[in-house]
Parts: structure tokens; sequence; C-alpha cells
């Protein structure tokens, strides 16, 4: 699970719905065949972002900077 390091029900309901978010984005232009492991990096990083994004809004945003950096 990749959000078990998060304690507060809202935390992580805010990083489901942040992770959804993201990957509408991030999956454009993916190959099937990458697609599972491409999320589950994703989520990695947005459990890593959740407890200092202030709202959902940035979560998702910072998630996909770091998503696209860490690809480059």
């Amino acid at each position: 699970m990749p959000f078990s390091s998060l304690n507060d029900p809202v935390d992580v309901a805010r990083s489901q719905a942040a992770l959804d978010a993201a990957w509408e984005v991030a999956r454009a232009g993916l190959a099937d065949e990458v697609r599972e492991r491409e999320r589950t990096r994703l989520a990695a990083i947005v459990a890593s972002l959740a407890p200092v994004a202030v709202d959902e809004t940035e979560l998702v945003k910072r998630a996909l900077e770091r998503y696209r950096k860490v690809a480059d």
C-alpha cells in the first residue's frame, strides 16, 4: 500500500485523490507494459510529498513536477 506511512485518514484520502488526478496526466503516452510500474513510482512520490503539501492541488502539482524531473 503506497500510503501506509500516512496515519491520518484525511491524509490518505487526499493522497489517493491526488494520485488519481496526477495519474490521469502522467499516464498519457505510456506503453501498457510500464504503466503499473510508473503508477507505483508516482504513488511513492505522492506519499513522500503528502506531509508537506498544503492541499490536494499543490500535491498533484508537486508530484507531477518530481515525477517528470526524475524521468528526464
